[in-house]
């Protein structure tokens, strides 16, 4: 018991210091999103040096959303094309294994950092605003970017 929760408290520690995974992402592309947060969002991570913000999808190393699932899914489909065979192979011996998420219609405060290539979530974060006015919208993708930049620097 003693050596599993040694394990988890390492393993916690890695995902806090924002893995391999996060130092990599230098471009991020944002998907719109609810009450316009992606245009307070881009103002605040392209001002604060934190990571460059691209109009071109293609040059992203990352999305930025406020819902995941099938819509998500098909979106990046768009963007990028359909997943790599061999990978899409692998996720089909598994599929009886994993369960389904239902896609979510409206942003409940959460935000996901998503690498394009691997489709996995590096990062994600819950800033459930107050309202919807530009000023709270600002706010929140303030405490966001704070954050991101912060786990970033691994502090």
């Amino acid at each position: 018991m003693k050596r599993l929760l040694l394990s988890l408290a390492a393993g916690l520690g890695v995902l806090a210091a924002g893995g391999p995974d996060l130092d990599n992402i230098k471009t991020v592309y944002l998907l719109p999103m609810a009450s316009g947060l992606d245009q307070f969002l881009a103002i605040r991570l392209t001002s604060g040096a934190i990571l460059q913000v691209v109009t071109d999808a293609q040059r992203a190393d990352a999305v930025l959303t406020d819902r995941i699932g099938t819509g998500f899914e098909q979106k990046l489909d768009e963007l990028y094309g359909a997943k790599p065979k061999e990978q899409d192979q692998k996720d089909q011996t598994r599929d009886f294994t994993k369960p389904t998420m239902n896609p979510l219609s409206r942003s409940k405060g959460a935000i996901f950092l998503v690498d394009r290539k691997t489709r996995d979530v590096v990062w994600s974060t819950y800033m459930h605003p107050k309202n919807a006015s530009p000023g709270e919208m600002n706010h929140v993708a303030d405490r966001i970017a704070d954050r991101l930049e912060k786990d970033r620097k691994g502090k």
